[in-house]
């Protein structure tokens, strides 16, 4: 059978780029692309698609997708990836609603480390709240001055702050 098109001998680093930036706008999307063909279903299957997957805000969900063993199987395949977004919805998901603490705070903390503001900051605020040990009420002094570093340095830089 002739091949009208070349595709299976694309370089793997250009299959992980086409596969990223599938999977960067949609899962409909990167489901689309893994059922053309056998290269595409490998790659699809590497840890870096699925942390660049777009997963869209819990609201924007449909409730039964939480219920749907394919779903969860993927969730769970992105958070063993690492992808930080459900690493941090996660752990707020046990601190608030399972009230599992400990689990919580580790999986926060997982979180932080990948580079996640959002978990900086609610990490920043548990330590300082709560009552910590000194090392942890530092390290969320620390959290935080780094974030407002973040934030501020861009606007002292173009003078809005007025400096």
């Amino acid at each position: 059978m002739e091949r009208f098109s070349k595709t299976l001998y694309l370089p793997y680093d250009i299959w992980v780029a086409i596969t990223i930036k599938v999977a960067s706008n949609s899962i409909q999307d990167l489901c689309s692309l893994r059922m053309t063909c056998n290269a595409a279903r490998e790659i699809a299957d590497e840890d870096i698609v699925h942390t660049s997957v777009s997963i869209p805000a819990p609201h924007a969900m449909r409730w039964w997708l939480y219920r749907d063993s394919d779903a969860i199987r993927f969730f769970d395949r992105c958070m063993e990836s690492g992808y930080r977004e459900l690493l941090f919805r996660e752990a707020l998901r046990e601190l608030y609603m399972r009230r599992n603490h400990i689990v919580g705070l580790e999986m926060l903390q997982n979180a932080a480390s990948k580079v996640h503001e959002a978990a900086k900051y609610a990490l920043s605020m548990m330590f300082l709240l709560l009552e910590t040990s000194r090392r942890q009420k530092r390290m969320g002094s620390n959290y935080f001055t780094r974030l407002m570093q973040l934030v501020y340095s861009p606007c002292v830089k173009q003078g809005a702050l007025g400096f």
